[in-house]
């Protein structure tokens, strides 16, 4: 599967301005690039606008998903800070629940770092909490974070 180098681009525009580096939770563009090359994983770009971008205009956000039996992963969903609270990431929950349903998933996981303010959303969108895996977590700075992991049935 062929992705755009410029669709790339876009990615890591918008996660090197969501992500802060203190969590260390941004991916590089070899994380991306491989994760991509899978065959299994899929991601939704949208404009300020909430449409797909188009030519050589910016993203505002994205979602990087993998698929695996009846289920699907949220892995990553970023809105850069300047586009926040517009609706852009509830956009996005929904384009992710609509194609992994046509994949096949029965269900959305996510995985999140305890604190993230994320949660709300993610809760607000139907996910409930699964699990936890403590100290699971390692930020540049050597300090140790729980992961929570939460799971949304959609079929």
């Amino acid at each position: 599967m062929n992705h755009a180098p410029d669709d790339i681009d876009r990615i890591m525009a918008v996660m090197q301005a969501a992500f802060a580096p203190e969590y260390g939770e941004a991916w590089n563009r070899r994380q991306v690039e491989d994760a991509l090359l899978m065959g299994n994983c899929f991601y939704c770009l949208l404009t300020e606008a909430g449409e797909a971008p188009e030519g050589a205009e910016p993203a505002a956000a994205f979602f990087l998903s993998r698929y695996g039996f009846e289920e699907e992963e949220l892995l990553l969903l970023a809105v850069d800070p300047e586009h926040r609270r517009k609706g852009l990431a509830a956009k996005l929950i929904s384009s992710l629940e609509t194609s992994a349903q046509k994949r096949g998933a029965k269900r959305l996981l996510l995985e999140m770092r305890r604190g993230n303010p994320a949660e709300l959303l993610y809760r607000a969108h139907g996910f409930v909490p699964i699990g936890e895996r403590v100290n699971y977590y390692r930020t540049p700075s050597g300090e140790r974070l729980d992961a929570l992991t939460f799971c949304k049935e959609i079929g």
